[in-house]
């Protein structure tokens, strides 16, 4: 396992991310995951799979501080009370003190977003948030989060994979010594359709999903928490760390096209 140093924090390059992983089969994976070495758990209160991450992270071996957990409080509950009982729950669901990043899961303009930081605060100050951060907050909002409200934001987790661009945000990021956690890497398993990541990783004996993850992994500030429910996947997603992109596979994968957002829901935010 490599880490990314945040803020003065090691975090592992490569989580497992438990999007639409349920009862037995998300214990499952996410002991075999532990068992592989991840050490970096992404989870949501929408996910509705917190109880079981926190079944299995107890009947493992694994020392609680060496597991980096991630959750994320809901875009319906950031009202300052409901971010302070959600989280509560969370914890209890998970059935530990605390996390090691907690996340606005997606912005809500309906909700006061300095108010909403505030308890999340509240919640570091207790020791039941060792970190706070944003998803899905395109730059503008990153930027009125961090700057104008003066939030210690820490990460802000988005959609990222060889076909969409994040560079503005990259860079922002990167001057703000704030993490970027690419959700979906994969693009949802297009990148396995990708001919020209094939040609790339037919150089390194890789595959093209191993070259999407090196790709994102090798750029400052950058984890990522690709999905996956078989043993084989999460071995394959995890065994990146053995070689480096040239950089003219690299820029090749720059050159891409980048215009395809595959997450975009009624309520996403304005993305431009």
């Amino acid at each position: 396992m490599q880490y990314k140093n945040i803020q003065g924090l090691d975090v592992p390059e490569i989580g497992l991310g438990t999007y639409k992983l349920h009862d037995r089969e998300c214990e499952r994976v996410l002991r075999t995951a532990l068992d592989i070495g991840y050490r970096h758990i992404d989870t949501a209160q929408m996910y509705k799979n917190e109880r079981e991450i926190g079944k299995a992270l107890s009947v493992s071996n694994i020392p609680r501080e060496d597991i980096f957990l991630t959750t994320k409080i809901w875009h319906t509950n950031l009202d300052a009370d409901d971010v302070l009982q959600s989280t509560e729950q969370s914890l209890r669901n998970m059935d530990t003190p605390y996390v090691d990043l907690l996340l606005i899961h997606w912005p809500n303009d309906q909700y006061d977003l300095r108010a909403t930081i505030e308890s999340m605060l509240v919640l570091r100050d207790q020791g039941k948030a060792m970190n706070i951060g944003v998803s899905n907050f395109p730059l503008p909002l990153l930027r009125k989060v961090n700057d104008e409200i003066r939030a210690p934001i820490f990460c802000d987790q988005v959609e990222f994979h060889p076909f969409i661009d994040q560079l503005d945000l990259l860079d922002y990021a990167i001057e703000n010594d704030i993490m970027l956690t690419a959700y979906a890497p994969l693009a949802k398993g297009k990148v396995n359709e990708n001919e020209a990541l094939w040609e790339i990783a037919r150089n390194y004996d890789k595959t093209a999903a191993q070259v999407a993850l090196r790709w994102l992994i090798e750029q400052e500030n950058v984890v990522a928490i690709p999905k996956a429910s078989s043993e084989e996947h999460l071995r394959n997603n995890f065994d990146i760390f053995d070689f480096y992109l040239e950089d003219e596979d690299f820029e090749r994968i720059d050159q891409l096209d980048k215009n395809l957002r595959l997450v975009n829901p009624s309520f996403a935010p304005d993305w431009e």
